[in-house]
């Protein structure tokens, strides 16, 4: 039992007189019991029981406390932790006077449990001051805890509160390295988590609004364990794109510093769980980082219309492979169009992702060259056709009059799904388009003959498989 305790236990015992020990005993057990077992110490949920005696700890001496035992309304803490995290700094406006606020989080931990701190103002330029970083021991005084958004506590600073750096001494808080945990030691949801695993497949950057409506990017992959048994999608939300190394490499090794487990989406998981991230996750590669470097491509498909000034479009490698682009559309010129083969120096390789930027990128028109793959070496025959994550590339003659229907989705919105049955020489397959490419597939005529370019063959209705279009995918009436 600590010192701490004892004082507290005769401090309550003092002004309830009436409550001997045994009783505060059974009553600091019921307050864990309802709480949930492992997430109070005896000493936190003496604080909670004191609150609802309306008994007073102010006269106790602050001593150094353990992250375990915070709660919401403690004041004057000394707290020794570990950094996990450190949020990049948060700009707003006051609705009341419009006076810009600026405001930082860290994550911290010790050997038991972690917990954020919140800086303010001038407070949130400290973490550069004093180059403070993830793995770093800090030692905070003078703190206290509010309640967050979510209901956890939360650490502030007030005027009179410090924040030191303190040596690499002994001391029982264990190091970032120590943290880490494999794809194999996920088991069930946890927060601030440290996870090695190895990219299994090509990142993308997708747009969302956040839940303040701002417009936001969020980075999807797949971490696999070192025999490639296992896999769990990724998800890093509000991602920092400048943070971001140029490019990254299917099968390297990565470490993910302050991530969440979570159940996975209905909708896009497997069933397993998944692993969530945000602005202030830390993404680190085990191995030297390649340099980008000039790349020629062959254009194939260039999507019909641009999303938020980029658009989507599939191209061949001179190896054959397809990547798919993010092309910044003041960098597109009507000299481009499917077939062309472009010098370039992109933004950003994103595995078989390759980002272009106004900012950094570079590409330009060369001439034809035969010997660079053409759009028939890499056609299908609708036998051949399976399942797969590479795109589809076949011609094929329209054989029923396409269908429309508009689709509720589990989000509320209504959205437009056309479809229609292919065949040629081999067999025949359905051909569906969802939103803007519904449109591609209901302007089709019964005898069309068409090129359907970067199609996705999936399993669709009684299990058959069918082919989908993607942003970047085009639909060619041959004459």
């Amino acid at each position: 039992m600590s010192a701490d305790f004892k004082k507290m236990m005769e401090i309550l015992r003092q002004q309830r007189p009436d409550l001997n020990h045994d009783s505060i005993r059974d009553m600091i057990d019921e307050k864990k019991r309802k709480i949930g077992a492992g997430y109070l110490t005896d000493q936190g949920a003496l604080f909670l029981v004191a609150a609802d005696l309306g008994v007073s700890f102010e006269n106790v001496p602050k001593l150094s406390a353990e992250i375990k035992d915070l709660y919401i309304g403690a004041k004057d803490i000394t707290l020794t932790a570990r950094i996990l995290n450190v949020y990049p700094i948060r700009k707003f406006l006051k609705k009341d006077s419009n006076v810009e606020i600026r405001n930082r989080t860290l994550t911290v931990y010790d050997q038991f449990s972690s917990i954020k701190v919140k800086l303010w103002d001038d407070q949130v330029d400290l973490p550069d001051e004093m180059n403070l970083q993830t793995g770093k021991l800090l030692r905070i005084t003078k703190a206290y805890v509010k309640s967050g958004l979510d209901g956890k506590p939360i650490i502030h600073l007030s005027s009179n509160s410090t924040i030191d750096a303190i040596e690499q001494t002994e001391n029982t808080i264990p190091s970032v390295e120590a943290k880490a945990i494999t794809i194999d030691d996920v088991t069930e949801p946890q927060e601030n988590v440290v996870i090695i695993g190895n990219l299994d497949s090509s990142p993308r950057i997708s747009n969302f609004n956040n839940p303040r409506g701002e417009s936001s990017r969020a980075l999807q992959m797949e971490l696999s364990n070192d025999s490639n048994t296992r896999t769990l999608r990724v998800v890093i939300w509000n991602i920092q794109e400048d943070h971001l190394p140029k490019v990254f490499t299917i099968g390297t090794k990565m470490r993910l510093v302050g991530t969440k487990i979570k159940m996975a989406s209905p909708q896009f998981g497997n069933g397993d769980l998944e692993i969530h991230g945000d602005e202030g996750t830390l993404l680190e590669f085990r191995e030297p980082q390649t340099e980008i470097e000039v790349m020629q491509l062959r254009l194939i498909s260039i999507a019909k219309e641009s999303t938020r000034g980029n658009t989507d479009c599939l191209a061949l490698e001179r190896n054959g492979n397809f990547v798919f682009l993010v092309i910044d559309n003041s960098l597109l010129t009507s000299q481009i169009s499917s077939g062309t083969i472009m010098e370039c120096v992109p933004s950003r390789v994103l595995g078989s992702f390759i980002v272009f930027s106004k900012e950094d990128s570079y590409l330009r028109i060369v001439e034809d060259d035969p010997s660079f793959p053409q759009l028939a070496q890499v056609e299908s025959k609708i036998k051949d056709i399976r399942q797969s994550e590479k795109p589809v590339l076949v011609e094929a003659i329209v054989l029923q009059a396409p269908n429309t229907t508009d689709v509720n989705t589990k989000y509320g919105s209504v959205v437009s799904v056309a479809d229609t049955l292919l065949g040629d020489d081999t067999g025949e397959i359905r051909l569906v388009g969802w939103r803007d490419q519904s449109s591609s597939v209901n302007n089709l005529k019964v005898g069309d003959r068409i090129k359907v370019i970067g199609a996705f063959a999936s399993s669709g209705l009684e299990g058959k498989i069918e082919l989908t279009l993607k942003p970047y995918s085009s639909v060619l009436k041959v004459n």
